[in-house]
């Protein structure tokens, strides 16, 4: 899949710029019109968006702290992280610096609730970036499946990670995270009345959604969750 010649929108706050898909007001009508679903989603949640806070590595290092714990500890580690860096909350938005971390000490970082493993994590992406290791500049040529081979080759990213940098960093529009458990119940509960659905049924759903199965996802987790989730 290639990507969008057309440049994204842009909000300002004080931590950094937000930026939101090019497509979506376009992806919202082609939804709507093939699908009664995500038709009633799209007018319950329609003011909410999308959005990117620009930084690569702040945000594979924040899907890194929260893999396998709740949003709400995630966010708390993240915070302390932050203190660690001399950034004081509620700047939670700033950018997480590849030196700085590679210069804090496995000990320092474990100190602020990430496990040994994460944190070893945390340090194999930083000498990803720091010995350019991913071609961060080329990726916007670069389609989903080049990007994700590249990025799982990092310790602690998977395949699902890759997705959730595809749409949340890059915004890509027709990422399907078929290994989300947030979209699977979101499919269950509004297309199949809550019974256990399958990937091949997942996918032959969100086959109406192409070519913008990012944003059909994303008004899935809306459905479940109100507030977005941060990247």
């Amino acid at each position: 899949m290639g990507t969008s010649s057309a440049k994204p929108s842009t909000t300002s706050d004080a931590a950094s710029v937000l930026v939101t898909p090019p497509y979506w007001d376009e992806a919202c009508k082609h939804l709507a019109k093939r699908d009664r679903v995500m038709r009633k989603l799209i007018s319950d949640h329609g003011s909410a968006r999308l959005y990117s806070r620009g930084d690569a590595f702040t945000t594979l290092a924040r899907s890194i702290v929260g893999q396998q714990i709740s949003v709400k500890a995630a966010q708390s580690v993240w915070e302390k992280l932050l203190m660690l860096f001399g950034q004081e909350p509620p700047d939670k938005r700033a950018p997480l610096s590849v030196q700085g971390l590679l210069a804090q000490s496995p000990e320092s970082l474990r100190q602020v609730g990430l496990s040994a493993r994460k944190v070893e994590y945390m340090r194999d992406l930083a000498r990803h970036f720091d010995e350019g290791q991913v071609h961060v500049g080329q990726w916007q040529q670069m389609d989903d499946e080049a990007i994700i081979e590249e990025l799982i080759d990092i310790r602690g990213i998977g395949r699902w990670t890759a997705e959730m940098f595809l749409i949340f960093h890059l915004m890509r529009p027709n990422v399907l995270p078929l290994d989300d458990l947030g979209l699977i119940k979101g499919i269950s509960l509004s297309y199949f009345s809550g019974e256990p659905v399958s990937r091949a049924e997942a996918r032959d759903i969100a086959e109406a959604w192409a070519p913008y199965r990012t944003v059909g996802t994303w008004y899935l987790w809306r459905s479940l969750d109100p507030l977005p989730v941060e990247y």
